[in-house]
């Protein structure tokens, strides 16, 4: 037998193979010598039959191995003109690689026959008991020829007894109709590990040839396995019984021999069996000599075939590898697995048949997998067509068929298609039609149709039907499917095979042992009628029943050795839930309905907790067919609604009735939905279930199993889905015919906005029909086209699409992928509906110039020819946002090509021609091309990083619409004193390699671009180049031909400290260089221009703004150079060398060195050549260490150099000198010593080395190691030292000891003006001096650690001596506290003032509270008492009350912000009396309720000579300030009223207005947030105008209204100084007024005006205000209109310092009026424009406004819609635009 036909699967395919490579032998010798190089291929191709040749070349190849015959097959396929016909089975036969998993499914189909007894009527002969008898060859063909003919007669015979027995007329000649059959590429076992990847090779036509098809005749060796997959009820035992049919009709000749088992009656075996018991045995015996007749079958094992139905039903699991005797007996799994792996019976056929799931692992990896689809529609339809033939009512069947959806679904599972015929064969005759839409909607109805045409008519077996029910859940709960006579009553079993419901057979348990066996017809007939039982049997309780309804998840089938037989269980459960199954329910079990309604209540209940799960996607298609069985529309909305946003379905089948499902429920759902399947096997009509789903939004399908079938059905869906956004199908195998269907229905769905075509194999056409379809999806952004196969020509064609085509922005592609993205206008659509007979030219040349185009293609291939043809392309086309073509072989002469065409091509931002194999040559020829070009921003070119980007700067019109930009600029022309700023240009030629010898051509191309006149700032960068130290010293020589550059990078070039020197004189040469930046270990070198550090640091420029926009103008005044050198070893020898090189340098210079160690010789030398530097204002070392010595030293350069100002060491690591300019050679100085390890030896030579400086502003010797001891000896030197500042002494080891050693010597310190120590973690110590004696001091201590602060102040010398202010804080005033302050009032006999703040007096704590009382019955003489932010209890006020009440010369009492109870406020209320010399009292937040108000409206009474009062958030209502005004009249001393957050209303402003006359000293009144409205308002308006010294008046947040501004106006008081009226409903009228009267105003300082309503009116002065510093306008609805006027006003007010605007409604045009008047206002410091509407642009006038000269430290721009980038760009140009959503400037009021 010819060894390579092993493998063949088709009848003709081998020898097609031949032929086809005998015409072609060049081809095939090729092959040959490309598989086998090296070796020598021997006789074979000198055989003269060119046929036989091949043949031997092909055996050859296949000898080799599997893996290079299947590399083989697949170059026949890819190369050679195959027919889609034979390529199919060809690689699906050769092709194949392992390791291929199953696919999941659900239930298994039976169809019982009888098997074992064929009707031939023998005595029984036990293979395994007859001898062998030696008979001759020819006697052993005859008696296998017998055997064989009684095979073929016994089948014959038990297929008619089947025709002429069943019993239904309707059926006895009904044709076969094949389901859809798909081959699929599957390496087994299909398991856990190794699940079944589905891949569509050949979609059969269901003809009988696609099932002869499923055996290859030809080949005659090894295991020949199928594998037959299918989901329950989709006719696998059917088909295998219309094989043996077949064959036994002479249509399969090729087999001898067909035997067909059923694993659920072999798993009834007991005993071990051989292969030959298995044939003879239990199949069929022979007449004699079965040795013979098996041996016959051996050596013909090719013409057998074997068919096991309900391999998923095996019982006993088997191994891939056996061990033992293979020829031995085993159990029915066992002898299957050595059939299959060809160790039984080699050579054989073997097909069985199995339901998706885990297979057992002894199939082999050759097993050819089919997968069984059932019926499409037009089968649905032949089916019902052959079932009602030559009948009446054929019509109306197919009538009722096509106009009920929800039945032709269910008709695709052959099995109910057959259900669903005989139902409408018992429903026509008698009902209307259309009664199949209510009589069939569901599976369970469908079936309880067929019950009821089963019985009688009027009659309901009910006995009969429990029966069959109560049989049927017996055997789900035990595994059964077989039943014996025992098991089933005799009534029941007549019943079942009356009506066909049950099926009997023989049953074969051991040789020789027969019996008869029943069944149901179909699994799912006996879960339906266990379903019956459960929900009608009164025996049956909810518990038992619910118990059932679970979901099962198909992701367990990995894991099952067996497939259980009751998953549709809980399917027919929901079904019989419905409420139009409740009478059959009732009439069934005999209860009433509401019986049978409480049972379907506990199954739906069940069905409603399920549906608010979080459910993976298998359990979600589960669900989603028992909630649509259920026919519950509240069930069905809830499942809905609870379904996630985004459904995904990964790896496992879904059939077309699971969709039909799921699309079912999600009609019932409101929001929309998002749909992905991603490897799942789906039918090929699957899409037919999505028909008029208006809930996907976004659908997407990833499988190989999707083909032309798949599409075709897809595109009649997709029409009718109204709300889809998003398609995807990727990785499937459609070709141009389901492509052609795709794009037809595309232009029906204009709703698209993306679509994906992802990975389908597409070649070049089909993807230029995909692309066609662009123009008629108007809302499309998106289109995905990755992953196909597309050439050159192709791809140019799909750029002149982009160019064309107005709606697409970016074409990217780049390798394999390949995408469009699309910005459909909205604006040019209504256009196009609005004018149809507009010309095409016209809308195409305005699109072309409304969007810009972005084109990547990238590693395309592309050439020379190509680019000529795409510049020729892009040339008439729109704007260019970027081209990218980098990675392609364009070389010199293409890229000079593309940056020759820049100029013609309008790139606005980026051209990338990367990695193209450019040169030193091309690189000159491209700066040469774009040497002219004025957009030019940035020139990147890296030979050694293959990088050559070209970056573009947008002009200002580009970034808005033209008109509307346009019309801004003119304006701002005529406005705006300095013109635009001209561009900028970025020039980075790093890693190319440059020499000296190089430097003199490329400055030469240089020198042009850099005197342009278009051009004012260029940066150069030079970085990761070899120029060495001979580089620097010329490029030093070329620099001045260069012109003004703004930046030059030197990085990475070899350069030594030679070098530096030499680009350090470059400061004496170039004017425009600024600052040089060297890291000479890590080749750190930059020369920068003035410009600020940030941005050139930046590296880049501001794409959407004027190119070159520079904000540093400003600066430019005497801006200093600076010198930075860092990584170099800074030796006395350099040091010299290096300051003679900077002496030529002009000044001011700031010179910044770093390195590791400092040596005290090279500090020296250092300090010695400051007096040679004059120009020299900073001089920095930082991060160099430093020795101990190096404090001293620098602390004499005071008197070595005398324009030293400030000397600044820190931890002996970093030291700055600040110089005096030559102005200012004399002044103050100061010295910083921080962390030098400083001790008590230390501060005598110290203090003699200051003691040379005249005047030491500010000391700093904190973070020392001074001590007690150091403390004291610094006391006794400093009258050596002329301090005028501060001496700061924190954290320095100082204990409480020194804190009142320094309260002793305080007094004797003549300078000491104040003294602060903290004891606690901050361990701070600072004392204060003046240049005058100062008598008065003030000496603060705190130890936070224990809650203590104290402060003294020492009174001036006409002071009683002894009389000090004591302030208490943060205190607790325990034992240890009381010790210390009792200590410190010992030496302060007379206190005058006593601050108590954040103490906390409290209950458990009786001696504070004694304490301080007292301390107050002590001080007589108190005149200031403080009690603030505290916490005291009812007791210690009342002991407090007792200690102020014996304090009579109290002027000032404050008690605001406490935590008081309402009786210790009375007993504090009660202490007032007799205050009659109080002059301040502050009660703010204390509960003054009627009756304390009334104690202190009575204290009041008697204050004469009060003039601060302040009583805010009090609770004061209008009676109560009624009485307060009554008690007032007799302070005619007060000049401040503060009443602000009470409720007094219009009737107590009514009190306070005829009260305030009687006030002739008031200065401010506060009434803020009192509920005032327009009466009061206006009362208290004409009141005001009598208080002739008023300066501050605030009313805001009261409804006052126009009325009270309009009065208010008439007679400003003259002395006003802050006007605060925010939120008080003030319209335009009101605040014009305002204005009007404010104008001209010489005090006032500030206005609030927030929150009022100004879009109509808006103060604005002709007079102007001359001190006025703050203006309010936030929240006012103010825009640019009205900003015009206030930038008008703006600059009548010299003074002005804070103007807040947020809030409001201002664009770019108010930006542009602020920027115009910003430089006049020299003493503007802040301006506040968060949540406006100013852009980008706007952003940038304000800066430009900066950069006028202004002194404005902030403009806050938080929350306005400036792009995140922009403002970055924007901030690093003018750091003081602030962004951020913190305030970080100092705020000014």
């Amino acid at each position: 037998m010819d060894p390579i036909s092993i493998q063949l699967s088709t009848r003709n395919l081998w020898s097609w193979l031949v032929s086809l490579l005998s015409k072609d032998t060049e081809w095939l010798s090729d092959k040959m010598r490309f598989f086998f190089p090296n070796m020598d291929l021997g006789p074979g191709n000198e055989v003269s039959d060119p046929e036989q040749r091949v043949i031997l070349q092909l055996r050859k190849l296949h000898a080799q191995g599997l893996a290079t015959w299947q590399s083989f097959i697949h170059c026949v396929c890819m190369e050679l003109e195959v027919p889609l016909d034979l390529e199919v089975p060809l690689l699906s036969t050769w092709g194949s690689e392992d390791g291929f998993p199953s696919h999941l499914g659900a239930e298994e189909e039976s169809q019982p026959e009888s098997q074992l007894h064929h009707g031939l009527k023998r005595p029984h002969q036990s293979y395994g008991s007859s001898p062998r008898r030696k008979q001759c060859r020819k006697q052993q063909l005859e008696l296998s020829r017998r055997y064989l003919q009684l095979l073929r007669t016994s089948t014959q015979q038990r297929y008619r007894d089947r025709l002429s027995g069943l019993g239904q007329p309707l059926a006895s000649h009904q044709a076969y109709i094949p389901p859809i059959l798909q081959w699929t590429r599957a390496t087994v076992p299909l398991d856990t590990q190794q699940g079944a990847i589905m891949r569509d090779i050949k979609a059969e036509d269901g003809t009988d040839v696609s099932i002869l098809d499923l055996f290859n005749p030809r080949t005659k060796k090894g295991p020949r396995v199928t594998v037959l997959l299918g989901k329950a009820g989709m006719g696998k035992t059917v088909l295998a019984h219309r094989l043996c049919q077949k064959w036994a009709e002479g249509q399969l000749d090729h087999f001898q021999a067909l035997f067909l088992f059923e694993f659920r009656q072999l798993n009834l075996i007991t005993s071990f069996l051989t292969l030959p018991q298995l044939l003879f045995d239990l199949y069929l015996s022979p007449e004699s000599d079965p040795d013979a007749v098996f041996q016959y079958l051996k050596e013909n094992a090719d013409q057998v075939l074997l068919i096991f139905d309900g391999l998923d039903e095996a019982l006993h699991p088997c191994s891939s590898r056996e061990t033992g005797d293979p020829e031995g007996p085993g159990t029915a799994l066992t002898l299957f697995s050595g059939l299959c792996c060809g160790t039984l019976l080699p050579g054989c056929w073997v097909m069985a048949t199995s339901r998706p799931g885990k297979l057992p692992a002894c199939l082999p990896v050759e097993a050819a997998v089919v997968q069984m689809w059932g019926f499409d529609s037009p089968r649905v339809e032949e089916y019902v067509s052959h079932f009602f033939s030559a009948q009446p009512s054929q019509e109306g069947a197919l009538a009722e068929l096509r106009a009920n959806g929800r039945l032709r679904s269910m008709c695709v599972v052959p099995a109910l298609c057959r259900i669903a015929c005989l139902c409408l064969h018992h429903l026509l005759p008698g009902s209307a039609p259309g009664q199949s839409v209510a009589l069939l909607p569901t599976v369970t109805q469908l079936y309880m149709q067929m019950v009821l045409a089963l019985s009688p008519p009027g009659c309901l077996p009910t006995m009969s039907l429990l029966g069959l029910g109560e049989v049927a859940l017996r055997g789900l709960e035990t595994g059964k499917v077989i039943f014996y006579a025992e098991d089933i009553p005799p009534s029941v079993i007549a019943f079942g095979a009356a009506h066909s419901l049950l099926t009997s057979f023989r049953v074969c348990t051991d040789p020789g042992h027969l019996q008869t066996g029943y069944a149901f017809t179909h699994f799912s007939l006996q879960e339906f009628f266990a379903a019956l039982y459960l929900m009608a049997s009164p025996e049956v309780d909810n518990d038992k029943l619910t118990h059932h309804v679970t979901l099962n998840s198909r992701w367990v089938l990995r894991t099952k050795a067996r497939l259980g037989i009751s998953d549709h269980l809980p399917t027919f459960l929901a079904g019989l839930a419905s409420c139009a199954c409740r009478s059959f329910l009732g009439q069934l079990a005999g209860h009433d309905e509401a019986w049978v309604g409480a049972k379907q209540a506990a199954v739906v209940q069940v069905l409603r907790k399920l549906a608010t799960r979080k459910l993976t996607g298998p359990k979600v298609i589960e669900l989603c067919r028992y909630v649509d069985e259920s026919q519950e529309t509240e069930l069905a909305s809830l499942t809905a609604q609870s379904l996630r946003y985004q459904l995904s379905f990964h790896n496992f089948p879904l059939t077309c009735t699971d969709l039909t499902s799921l699309t079912n429920i999600l009609e019932h759902r409101e929001v929309p939905i998002h749909l992905h399947f991603e490897g799942c096997p789906l039918e090929p009509h699957c899409p037919e279930a999505l028909v008029g789903c208006g809930q996907i939004e976004n659908l997407s399908f990833k499988s190989r199993k999707c083909g032309d079938a798949f599409a075709e059905a897809l595109s009649r869906s997709l029409p009718t889905m109204g709300r889809l956004q998003k398609l995807g199908l990727a990785g499937s195998k459609i070709t141009a015919q389901g492509i052609r269907n795709l794009v037809k229905a595309l232009p029906l769905c204009p709703q698209l906005e993306e679509v994906s075509f992802q990975d389908n194999q597409l070649k070049d056409q089909e993807v230029l029909d995909v692309v066609e379809v662009l123009p008629s999806l108007p809302r499309l952004r998106r289109l995905d086209l990755s992953g196909n196969n597309i050439s050159v020509s192709t791809l140019l064609c799909l750029a002149k699409v982009a160019v064309t085509c107005p709606t697409i922005r970016m074409l990217q592609v780049r390798e394999a992928d390949l995408i469009f993205l699309l910005s459909p206008p909205a604006e040019t659509t209504a256009e196009i509906q609005r004018a149809p007979d507009l010309q095409e030219n016209d809308s195409q040349r305005k699109g072309a110039q409304s969007r810009s185009l972005t084109l990547r293609l990238q590693k395309c291939q592309l050439h020379v020819h190509d680019v000529e043809a795409l510049i020729a392309l892009l040339l008439g086309g729109p704007h260019l946002e970027e081209v990218d073509l980098s990675g392609n072989q364009l070389e010199d002469e293409g890229c000079r090509l593309m940056a020759e065409a820049v100029l013609q091509l309008h790139i606005t931002r980026k051209l990338d021609l990367s990695d193209n194999g450019l040169s030193v040559a091309g690189l000159h020829c491209v700066l040469s091309a774009v040497s002219t070009c004025r957009t030019l921003a940035e020139l990147h070119i890296s030979l050694l990083d293959k990088a050559v980007v070209l970056m573009f700067a947008q002009t200002m019109e580009e970034q808005e619409e033209p008109q509307k930009r346009a019309a801004l600029l003119d304006s701002l022309t005529s406005q705006m004193p300095s013109e635009l700023p001209l561009s900028s240009q970025r020039i980075r030629l790093t890693h190319c390699g440059f020499q000296a010898k190089h430097l003199q051509q490329l400055c030469k191309v240089l020198e042009g671009r850099c005197h342009l006149g278009h051009l004012r700032h260029l940066h150069l960068d030079f970085s990761g180049n070899a120029l060495g130290d001979e580089g620097a010293a010329l490029l030093a020589k070329l620099l001045p031909g260069l012109g003004a550059l703004q930046s030059l990078n030197l990085s990475e070039n070899g350069f030594s400290l030679d070098a530096v020197l030499a680009l350090a004189r470059c400061f004496s040469t170039l004017q425009w260089l600024f600052h040089l930046d060297v890291s000479l270990e890590s080749q750190h070198i930059l020369l920068r221009s003035a410009k600020r550090g940030r941005d050139v640091r930046a590296g880049g420029f501001l794409p959407e703004f004027p190119a070159g926009a520079d904000f540093s103008e400003f600066s430019r005044l005497r801006a200093p150079r600076s010198f930075c050198l860092r990584e170099c070893q800074l030796e006395p020898p350099s040091l010299t060398r290096l300051c003679a090189t900077l002496e030529e340098c002009p000044g001011p210079l700031e010179v910044q060195l770093s390195c590791e160690v400092l040596s005290d010789q090279s500090l020296e030398t250092l300090l010695h050549c400051l007096p040679r530097l004059p120009q020299l204002s900073l001089l920095q070392l930082s991060q160099t260490g430093l020795s101990s010595r190096s404090p001293f030293l620098l602390a004499d350069i005071f008197s070595l150099c005398p324009w030293v100002q400030k000397v600044d060491l820190r931890s002996l690591n970093h030291a700055t000198l600040h110089f005096r300019s030559s102005q200012e050679r004399e002044g103050v100085c100061c010295g910083r010593l921080t962390g030098c390890g400083l001790n008590q030896e230390h501060v005598e030579s110290l203090c003699q080395l200051l003691s040379k400086c005249e005047d030491v502003n500010q000391l700093d010797l904190s973070e020392n190691l001074l001590g007690d001891d150091g403390l004291r000896c610094l006391l006794e030197c400093l009258p050596q030292v002329s301090i005028s500042g501060s001496l700061d002494l924190s954290h320095n080891s100082i204990s409480q000891e020194s804190a009142l050693y320094l309260v002793e010597t305080l007094p004797a310190c003549l300078h000491v003006r104040e003294a602060s120590v903290n004891l606690g973690s901050k361990q701070s110590f600072r004392i204060h001096f003046s240049k005058q004696e100062e008598a008065g001091k003030t000496l603060s201590i705190s130890e936070t650690q224990q809650q203590l602060h104290v402060q003294l102040e020492f009174p001036h010398q006409e002071e009683n001596p002894e009389a000090v202010a004591l302030r208490l804080a943060h205190c607790d005033l325990g034992t240890h506290h009381s010790l210390l302050v009792r200590r410190l009032m010992e030496t302060c006999a007379r206190l005058r003032q006593l601050s108590l703040s954040q103490v906390n007096l409290c209950d458990d704590n009786d001696a504070s509270v004694l304490l301080l009382q007292s301390l107050l019955l002590s001080l007589s003489e108190l005149k200031k008492f403080r009690l603030t932010s505290s916490c005291v209890s009812t007791e210690g006020l009342t002991h407090l009350a007792s200690g102020l009440s014996h304090c009579h010369h109290l002027e000032e009492l404050d008690l605001s912000n406490n935590q008081f109870c309402q009786e210790g406020t009375k007993a504090l209320m009660r202490a007032l009396e007799g205050k009659c010399r109080l002059k301040s009292l502050d009660l703010c937040h204390l509960p003054l309720g009627g009756s304390t108000l009334a104690m202190l409206t009575q204290g009041l009474s008697h204050m004469t000579l009060l003039q601060s009062l302040r009583l805010s958030r009090n609770s004061i209502c209008d009676l109560s300030c009624c009485h307060l005004s009554e008690a007032l009249r007799t302070a005619t001393s007060l000049e401040e009223l503060g009443l602000s957050h009470n409720q007094i209303g219009d009737a107590g402003a009514l009190h306070l207005a005829a009260m305030l006359p009687r006030l002739p000293a008031l200065r401010k009144i506060d009434l803020s947030a009192n509920d005032i409205g327009p009466a009061g308002g206006v009362q208290l308006a004409e009141a005001l105008t009598l208080c002739r010294h008023l300066e501050e008046l605030m009313l805001g947040h009261n409804a006052l209204g126009d009325p009270m501004a309009l009065e208010l106006a008439q007679e400003l008081p003259q002395h006003l100084r802050v006007l605060h009226l925010p939120s008080s409903h003030l319209g335009p009228e009101g605040v014009l007024s305002l204005g009007q009267a404010l104008d001209g105003c010489p005090h006032l300082e500030e206005i609030s005006l927030a929150e009022n309503s100004l879009t109509e009116g808006v103060p604005h002065f002709c007079k102007g205000l001359p001190l006025l510093r703050q203006m309010d306008l936030v929240s006012c609805k103010i825009d640019n209109q009205t900003a015009k006027l206030l930038a008008a006003s703006f600059v009548l007010c010299p003074a002005l310092e804070v103007i807040l605007l947020s809030w409001n409604l201002l664009g770019d045009e108010a930006a542009a009026e602020l920027a115009r008047v910003l430089p006049q206002m020299s003493r503007l410091k802040r301006v506040d424009l968060e949540k406006n509407q100013i852009t980008a642009c706007g952003a940038w006038l304000l800066a430009e406004g900066l950069a006028q000269g202004s002194g404005i430290q902030v403009i806050r721009l938080w929350n306005n819609p400036i792009p995140a980038n922009m403002a970055q760009c924007l901030h690093s140009q003018e750091p003081r635009l602030d962004f951020a959503f913190f305030d970080k400037a100092p705020q000014n009021t």
